[in-house]
């Protein structure tokens, strides 16, 4: 049920959980955001063993997504926590392909399958969490990579993202499904070919259509949704393409693309390390833009107003037909833009970057006079009705990283910290993000109090890769403790974090 919780200053009606699910509201308890440690932890398994985690308050288990050797939903119970009992897990593998996330509401678990065929149209299985039986079985669009429920519990909703296969022969389109679970679980499946003759005036402001001979509405890949609190609007990644689309689940279409633009690292305050060979970890000012491409997302509210939180990871197109990638130092530069070109193309400075090769050449006489790059190696935010961006952390992030001796320089080169789930919460009356570091194995906590200026709290160590997390209030909890949990897909574990 949606409740509203007032705070001065701040209003919540619900909040995003996991790298990849769910909603959840709480009451104000006072425990201290910045003073996280591990309290239990469960192996999984090896690689792809432990993904993405939703949490039942009903039945005290936790859900976890295991692709390690087939289609599993591993099933946790939490009810003696922080003792953790293994049970029975929910194979899926008959039903389709890969489980790929999952999601909880009022007793349903929704579990994001996509097709043995990984183009053809996927499908979200609903289950009851008391007794594992499947509800339902409802067709989406092609490779859905996440699924939420709304605040209410009324809408399911997937971000399809649409992969080409390795060849490029088969690349299906981009979509979002809403289901109306008051409908009898009714499906409406949306895809962007209406903003194809719009694509000029994206362009124009950093959004990319860019895969082989495919159309705009093929193109486009979502990623990851965050809905609104009030449960009529979803703000869906378009990780790729670098654009956020803001969706009326009330009326079943998308509103508006909002391109994201570059970052700019030429600017001191959004200085990088860009090099895997200078035996150093320095942040510095590089000629490169690079496109934020957000992986997860996330809704909050301060002072009556919506907010949205990105994370920023970057993603590259990478098949074997079609590979984006290069390093700068493979690349011809343009001399007059670049006049210490030479200079630039060493390893210990810009030579090993991997930046894109579709862009840059922007008067088309085959030598690149700009460098964009993959990733904002922070967080965004933005005014949810406006689109307009709020902050952005620059360097802040990985200066975070840098303090905490965690920085991996051998990641410099690529996307960096890579920043890949988020999730706020509210805490002692004051919203909380938490944000998952894949290639540092950790988690930055900040203050969103101030949406313009955002407070470090935190940085938690994580098992391997840390790919979803959830947060479970006070009143959900098994133990009547906050809990937050990180599903690490590096080494397949799952492990549990409470505050003083």
């Amino acid at each position: 049920m949606l409740q509203k919780i007032t705070i001065p200053g701040i209003t919540l009606f619900a909040l995003l959980v996991i790298g990849c699910t769910d909603h959840h509201i709480e009451e104000p308890v006072n425990e201290n955001p910045a003073s996280f440690k591990e309290v239990a932890a469960i192996d999984l398994g090896g690689t792809a063993a432990s993904e993405i985690s939703a949490y039942d308050p009903s039945t005290k288990r936790l859900f976890t997504v295991n692709n390690e050797a087939s289609a599993l939903v591993d099933v946790l119970d939490l009810s003696s926590f922080p003792n953790i009992t293994k049970l029975q897990p929910i194979n899926v593998s008959a039903l389709g392909g890969v489980a790929n996330s999952v999601a909880i509401s009022e007793g349903k678990l929704a579990i994001a399958l996509e097709a043995t065929n990984k183009q053809a149209n996927g499908s979200v299985i609903v289950v009851n969490t008391s007794t594992l039986a499947q509800i339902k079985q409802i067709q989406v669009g092609a490779l859905p990579d996440m699924v939420t429920f709304s605040p209410d519990g009324r809408y399911i909703v997937t971000a399809n993202e649409g992969e080409p296969s390795a060849d490029y022969s088969v690349d299906p389109e981009g979509s979002v499904s809403i289901i109306d679970i008051q409908d009898n679980y009714a499906v409406k499946t949306l895809t962007f070919g209406g903003f194809a003759s719009s694509y000029t005036q994206l362009a124009a402001n950093g959004f990319r259509i860019y895969g082989p001979e495919a159309s705009f509405a093929q193109d486009v890949e979502p990623e990851y949704v965050a809905i609104s609190s009030d449960s009529k609007k979803a703000f869906v990644t378009l990780q790729e393409n670098n654009g956020i689309a803001e969706i009326d689940l009330v009326n079943g279409v998308i509103l508006k693309i909002n391109p994201l633009g570059t970052k700019d690292f030429n600017i001191l305050s959004n200085a990088v390390d860009p090099s895997d060979k200078d035996n150093k970890v320095e942040l510095g000012q590089w000629p490169v833009k690079s496109f934020f491409l957000p992986d997860a997302i996330s809704y909050f509210s301060v002072n009556g107003a919506g907010y949205l939180i990105t994370a920023n990871e970057g993603d590259a197109r990478e098949y074997a037909a079609f590979d984006e990638q290069a390093r700068v130092s493979t690349l011809k530069l343009d001399a007059t833009v670049f006049p210490n070109a030479a200079a630039l193309k060493l390893p210990e400075n810009l030579g090993r970057l991997r930046v894109t090769s579709t862009m840059g050449d922007t008067d088309k006489d085959g030598d690149y006079d700009v460098l964009y790059g993959f990733g904002g190696r922070g967080f965004s935010i933005f005014n949810a009705a406006s689109g307009q961006l709020t902050y952005e952390s620059g360097k802040g992030l990985e200066q975070e990283v840098i303090k905490a001796n965690i920085y991996d320089d051998d990641r410099s080169d690529d996307k960096g910290v890579e920043p890949e789930g988020v999730t706020v919460s509210v805490m002692n009356g004051k919203p909380i993000a938490f944000i998952a570091l894949e290639r540092v194995d950790a988690i930055a906590v900040y203050d969103l109090s101030d949406p313009a200026s955002p407070k470090f709290l935190q940085m938690i160590k994580t098992g391997d890769a840390p790919e979803g997390i959830l947060f479970v209030a006070a009143d959900k909890s098994p133990n009547g403790k906050v809990m937050l949990v990180s599903s690490n897909e590096g080494d397949g574990t799952v492990k549990f974090y409470q505050a003083n």
